[in-house]
């Protein structure tokens, strides 16, 4: 059962609701999510052809069922290093509002988690001049912190 929390974020892409369900996936340590009502599909990785000119933080364009779409690197995204593949590595296809679909390739995906208006908070401020934009807010349960991205702010770069 789907709820939805009703925070305030500074800093943040919409400044509106937050939705208590989100696919979970990992990047590096750390564990992020997207609203569920965003992401079309889940795939295995498929070969990757770059694109000469694109943004760092594109891989390049997949076929996927004769659609062609651009996928992007949450590892680059996010300034992390690159890795080498592994089993576990999916792309999850996302609706990119007026860019269409978009591959997002990540290191493997966790869970659809369920966030209620007490388990979710605005990222902290750090006193700090902090771009905290991407992150719509912290969802905690089961003891862990998982980065509730705002994705329009994610796709912003390509």
């Amino acid at each position: 059962m789907s709820q939805t929390a009703e925070v305030a974020v500074p800093g943040s892409a919409t400044g509106k609701t937050v939705s208590g369900t989100y696919l979970t996936f990992q990047v590096g340590n750390e564990e992020y999510g997207v609203e569920i009502l965003s992401v079309r599909e889940i795939i295995g990785m498929l070969p990757i052809t770059p694109m000469p000119g694109s943004p760092g933080v594109m891989l390049g364009v997949i076929n996927l069922r004769g659609k062609v779409i651009s996928v992007i690197s949450m590892r680059a995204r996010f300034g992390m290093p690159l890795v080498e593949a592994h089993p576990h590595n999916v792309i999850l296809v996302v609706e990119g509002g007026p860019k269409g679909l978009i591959g997002l390739a990540v290191d493997r995906v966790k869970e659809v988690a369920a966030f209620a208006a007490k388990d979710t908070e605005p990222p902290p401020s750090y006193g700090l001049n902090i771009d905290a934009s991407m992150v719509q807010a912290l969802g905690k349960n089961q003891g862990r912190i998982r980065i509730l991205l705002a994705l329009p702010k994610v796709l912003e770069a390509i």
